[in-house]
């Protein structure tokens, strides 16, 4: 199934999901203001799906200030509680999945114990949560072969990647083609977006360079793979899912 991210108003959400058939990416619940307001913040999201029209739903988890990777254990400690109350709005809003960020940073972690720092964190985190699928996604990360690692290391059913295709473009020096054909297997969720490779400028499909169609060659409709739209604007996203009916 086709996602739009909630990065648009309210009423062309409502227009698309009208027009396309599509579910939502909520990013309300990777805000920390939100999540202080829990409660509160999942009526509110109930009462939007309802207006929007749809009831398919996937999160996308928090990212700013939060850093699975931590090594300071105040810092993981305040990302393992954002992560919860995240997968508590997931459970309570019947979310299918939950997107969190890897974390990665070259610049600030060695690629030789990044996975394994990572790994623990996750594997306390997917203790006992069963209900929903977990998937992590690549930003800043320039190697596949880390997130693969992580994803052995942790070894659970429902902990997946997301392949954002947009970033692999722009900040790995490795072919995004060769991201897709590696990754595939262990990609239940897949970002869709372009650029010209100099930055994550989140455009539609064909505006860029991104070899889209190669990629998502790589990474054909499954029973348990989903996509997402993650553009800024209503005119790039309907240039992606015309694309994708298209294709």
């Amino acid at each position: 199934m086709i996602y739009i991210s909630h990065l648009v108003l309210d009423d062309d959400m409502k227009a698309l999901v009208k027009e396309y058939g599509t579910g939502i990416e909520s990013i309300d619940f990777s805000i920390s203001d939100n999540l202080d307001q829990l409660s509160d913040s999942i009526k509110t999201y109930w009462e939007k799906m309802k207006e929007i029209g749809t009831r398919d739903l996937i999160l996308h988890g928090p990212f700013l200030d939060v850093n699975p990777c931590a090594y300071d254990s105040m810092v993981r400690e305040a990302t393992m509680t954002r992560f919860n109350q995240c997968y508590e709005a997931g459970l309570h809003l019947g979310a299918k999945k939950i997107v969190f960020h890897s974390g990665m940073n070259p610049y600030v972690y060695y690629k030789e114990y990044w996975a394994e720092q990572v790994a623990k964190f996750w594997q306390e985190f997917m203790k006992n949560k069963t209900e929903l699928e977990v998937v992590l996604e690549n930003v800043f990360d320039d190697d596949w072969r880390l997130l693969l690692d992580v994803y052995e290391r942790v070894n659970q059913p429902n902990f997946k990647l997301c392949l954002d295709i947009g970033h692999a473009h722009c900040y790995s020096s490795l072919d995004v083609r060769e991201w897709a054909k590696n990754l595939a297997p262990y990609v239940s969720h897949v970002h869709i977006h372009d650029n010209c490779g100099d930055r994550d400028s989140h455009i539609g499909l064909g505006s860029g360079n991104l070899p889209w169609e190669e990629v998502l060659g790589y990474l054909p409709e499954t029973k348990e793979r989903t996509w997402t739209i993650e553009c800024m604007q209503k005119e790039d996203i309907k240039r992606c899912l015309d694309s994708l009916a298209e294709k």
